[in-house]
């Protein structure tokens, strides 16, 4: 069994407990020591800062032309925080509790309540930074819901949240540039973990702008990579996502951690067609004021406003009251599909429901109408009024949607359907965030910890920040302050060279396999193959057959890629090869991990466990562990499991009713 190393005690004791003893560097020890951080996202912005900050030398890597170019910049909605600033009940506990149950009970309690407990302090951090944060009125900041809460406690900036955490985050980071405390390289891609004597000491990079392979040595290499939902060809994701690092990682030694966990987006514009390389996020606040429909006849061909109220079917209000339009991202997903399945879907797809504000927009009208003064307003008046309050709160999110579809969502509902956003799962680590290889370290949406089998909205930009700013200065300390007596090793060093020859074998091999089919036909194969058996829903045959599936198309792969152009150069084509031959790979075991997980949980539905009334069904008795994979050799993997001890969120049947 593997062995989490969180701190005994109390629960919320843990971590101050753990600060207390762990091991510290001094200030002149830390200047002798090499950081390595791999991406510039939330985490690794925040860690690099950090870490530099701290007097540590670092170097930054990102495949990006700028650090600012990482995916963190897309997230929309908001960041959770258990500040209580509307004085609705929230606390530290709430937002833990609702974590552990939001992730269906798949998660390690210490580390989602470590990370409640600083999700307060980030806040500070970045209004610190000059976060342009939404305020009320007086000043105060303001807070919005976000599924599986019954709170308000996600802090925002209009839709584009993300966008400005990032730059917070970038800005930080470039001051300790110019102190000269980190080197940035952008253009880098890690393509191989270095290992000596059983411990991360490098990696191998490719110049992406001259197809040079690099050798960078570190003391420790902290992954912040990102998720790894670009294996399903369609996702809310950047092209560029991509899983190679922690990938590389993994078959170096790291163990990969639920890697079926994946999350499925509710709100989302639906695929319009074959020629589609993404799909596009619309923040889930949007539900804070949206109402979800469909109309109550099958096949329905009217347009949504000649539907008239009573012919309409506020699905999500039905069947979970208690919550309604907030239930958590995997239920709301189910939902959609199962209304759309059944008949009921909307547009010229019929795979699509409706995403309404005209309750909204009238609501908000009568409101400032009344703070104007205005009596016996007209319905235009209100209708106008209520459009100004929704454009200020979520007008660029309004904007993008009709630059997309052509329509006008204050005019008429938007049409939402699921798509693949987010991972739970990736490199397995301790309490630290150190993965089972020695002095490697992963942070934010490239490890597993904290989300069991379903992140709740607004905790992506909590954990990478919450990672990056208050945990990794604390825990990668430990490791070192046993490391300041190692000094530089040489990167003619033979792991430096056996690392290098290996990446250029593979490259070399990829290149000459000279076929007639281009990157994407692969790709686009295996994002089908995972998204009809291993996406919202799955089964033991389904399963099956996609591993069969899977090995069959790799083969292919390997026979009949064509990738123009040569090594030595700028080579797009050589980058994404690269990447799908791990998507390849990383699909296989993704696969065999939702087979081997024989219960329903979060965003893993299989489709032969659920209840009567068609929710997830956990088997708590043979499933409470978390599915760490040590990767064997090709088309094979052994399991360790680290069991899920739950001292204060006892296990239950969720409810959202």
């Amino acid at each position: 069994m593997l062995e989490s190393k969180s701190p005994s005690g109390p629960l919320e004791q843990k971590w101050n407990e753990y600060k207390g003893h762990v091991k510290l560097v001094n200030p002149t020890n830390k200047r002798k020591l090499e950081i390595i951080v791999v991406g510039t996202g939330l985490a690794g912005a925040s860690a690099a800062a950090s870490l530099a900050e701290l007097g540590y030398k670092v170097k930054s890597f990102c495949f990006q032309d700028s650090p600012r170019r990482a995916h963190s910049i897309a997230a929309q909605g908001g960041i959770n925080a258990a500040k209580n600033y509307q004085n609705d009940g929230d606390s530290v506990f709430r937002l833990f509790y609702d974590t552990i149950k939001g992730g269906d009970y798949r998660s390690r309690e210490s580390n989602v309540h470590r990370l409640a407990e600083v999700s307060a302090s980030i806040i500070d951090q970045c209004v610190a930074q000059g976060v342009p944060f939404a305020r009320e009125y007086g000043g105060l900041l303001s807070n919005r819901s976000f599924g599986g809460t019954q709170v308000q406690r996600t802090f925002y900036a209009a839709g584009q949240t993300g966008q400005q955490l990032l730059i917070g985050a970038y800005q930080a980071l470039e001051r300790q540039v110019a102190l000269g405390n980190v080197t940035v390289y952008a253009r880098h891609e890690m393509q191989e973990l270095v290992v000596i004597d059983g411990k991360a000491r490098g990696i191998i990079t490719r110049h992406l702008l001259t197809g040079e392979l690099e050798r960078h040595f570190g003391h420790t290499v902290v992954l912040c990579s990102g998720g790894y939902g670009n294996v399903f060809y369609l996702s809310t994701n950047a092209m560029g996502c991509n899983a190679t690092a922690i990938w590389k990682a993994h078959k170096r030694g790291a163990y990969f951690a639920n890697p079926c966990f994946t999350q499925i987006h509710p709100t989302c514009i639906p695929v319009s067609g074959d020629y589609q390389s993404k799909l596009t996020l619309m923040s889930e606040s949007l539900r804070n004021d949206g109402r979800i429909w469909v109309p109550k006849k099958q096949n329905d061909g009217r347009r949504p406003n000649e539907i008239p109220e009573n012919e309409r079917d506020y699905y999500l209000e039905r069947r979970y009251p208690a919550y309604g339009n907030l239930v958590p991202r995997d239920v709301a997903s189910r939902a959609a599909k199962e209304r759309c399945d059944a008949g009921y879907g909307v547009g010229t797809s019929k795979q699509a429901v409706y995403l309404d504000f005209a309750d909204a927009i009238h609501r908000f009208g009568h409101v400032e109408c009344h703070k104007q003064g205005m009596e016996n307003p007209s319905e235009e008046q209100i209708k106008n009024a209520g459009r100004e309050v929704v454009k200020e709160k979520y007008g660029n999110l309004f904007d993008m949607y009709e630059k997309i579809t052509g329509e006008n969502p204050y005019e008429v509902p938007m049409r939402i359907y699921p798509a693949i956003h987010y991972t739970m799962g990736g490199l397995w680590v301790d309490y630290e965030l150190m993965t089972s290889i020695k002095g490697l370290y992963c942070l934010g949406e490239a490890n597993f910890s904290d989300h069991g089998a379903n992140r709740l909205g607004a905790s992506a930009l909590m954990q990478g920040l919450a990672d990056g700013y208050f945990v990794i200065p604390y825990t990668i300390g430990n490791f070192l302050a046993d490391e300041i007596r190692t000094q530089e090793i040489p990167t003619d060093h033979p792991a430096f060279s056996e690392a290098e020859k290996a990446v250029a074998s593979r490259i070399d091999q990829l290149m000459k396999i000279r076929g007639t089919k281009s990157v994407d036909h692969f790709h686009k194969l295996l994002g089908k193959i995972m998204w009809e058996k291993c996406g919202m829903a799955r089964n033991a045959a389904g399963l099956k057959a996609a591993i069969g599936e899977i090995q069959k198309l790799k083969k292919e792969f390997y026979e009949d890629l064509k990738i123009p152009g040569g090594i030595q150069e700028m080579n797009p084509e050589l980058d994404k090869a690269n990447r799908v031959a791990d998507f390849l790979e990383l699909g296989e075991l993704m696969c065999i991990d939702a087979l081997d997980r024989n219960e329903s949980c979060g965003g893993h539905f299989r489709e032969e466990m659920q209840t009567p009334e068609g929710e997830a069904r956990r088997d708590d008795e043979h499933f409470a562990f978390v599915s760490a994979w040590e990767y064997k050799g090709p088309h094979q993997w052994e399991l360790h499991k680290e069991n899920l001890d739950f001292e204060v969120a006892k296990p239950t049947q969720r409810s959202y009713k």
